[in-house]
Order: structure tokens, then C-alpha cells, then sequence
């Protein structure tokens, strides 16, 4: 596949540096004082860096998404483009994050090791998906690991 042109490769920087700020959030509110650690905003800001990574991704391709959190959908859509979306399956737990962690009356609480679970399916997707991206001629910045 060709690189994207120009416009296309901004729009895709914007969504992944999004997305990796997102990640970098989560992974420093992991490292919190035990007490202060917000676990349901770190499983969200997990959900916000796999969902903003996949958009970016169908972004690259030229494909229209609908407005959504649900990663299971992003997944499917990004399926038709990408053999490795199965792989990332698992990325589907993150969806309920969006928007229970968010709200009032619709959270439920989230523990230590949902919150770290959902920060490493997070690495994953945005190691995929950068993989990919890289395949389809994208010159990224290079962010150091998490």
C-alpha cells in the first residue's frame, strides 16, 4: 500500500499522538499512591488510546467510521482492511469504559487489576496498530514504550 498523502498522514499523526497521550496518562496514574490511584479513569483513558489508535488506523485507509466508542464495531469496520483486527479481540472489554467509568450512576467500580489489564490490551493495540501503520508507509515519530 502506498503511504497516504500528506493531509491523510496529519490527521493519522493527530489521532496516534492522541492516543499516546492517552496511554501515557494511564500508565503514569498507575504508579500513583496506592490510595490516589483512579482506577476507572485509568480503564478509561486504556479504552481511549485503543479506540483513538483504530480510528487512526481507519483513517489511513480511507475508511469513514461512525461516531462511537464501541471497539468491537471500530474492529469490525477495520477487519475489512486488516487481517490482524482478530487478534485483537480481546480490545472489546475496553468499550464498557467509555462511557460506565465516566458518569455517575452508570459506573461500576474498577479494580487494580482490571485497570492494568485494560493499560496492557492498550500497549497492544497501539503496538499493532503502529506496526501497521508503519507497513502502509507511515513515517511516525518515535515515542518511547510505555
Amino acid at each position: 500500500m502506498k503511504p497516504p498523502n500528506e493531509e491523510v498522514a496529519h490527521k493519522v499523526r493527530e489521532w496516534v499522538a492522541r492516543a499516546d497521550e492517552d496511554l501515557r496518562l494511564a500508565t503514569y496514574a498507575l504508579k500513583m499512591r496506592r490510595k490516589a490511584r483512579p482506577y476507572r479513569l485509568i480503564a478509561y483513558h486504556a479504552q481511549q488510546c485503543a479506540e483513538k489508535c483504530i480510528k487512526g488506523y481507519l483513517v489511513s485507509c480511507g475508511v469513514d467510521f461512525p461516531y462511537t466508542h464501541n471497539i468491537s464495531l471500530l474492529l469490525e469496520i477495520c477487519s475489512k482492511q486488516a487481517d490482524w483486527a482478530q487478534a485483537l479481540r480481546d480490545a472489546e472489554e475496553l468499550s464498557p469504559y467509555a462511557i460506565t467509568a465516566r458518569y455517575p450512576g452508570e459506573d461500576e467500580p474498577v479494580t487494580k487489576e482490571q485497570a492494568q489489564k485494560a493499560v496492557e490490551t492498550a500497549q497492544k493495540v497501539r503496538k499493532q496498530v503502529w506496526t501497521a501503520l508503519a507497513q502502509h508507509g507511515m513515517d511516525l515519530p518515535a515515542v518511547p514504550e510505555q
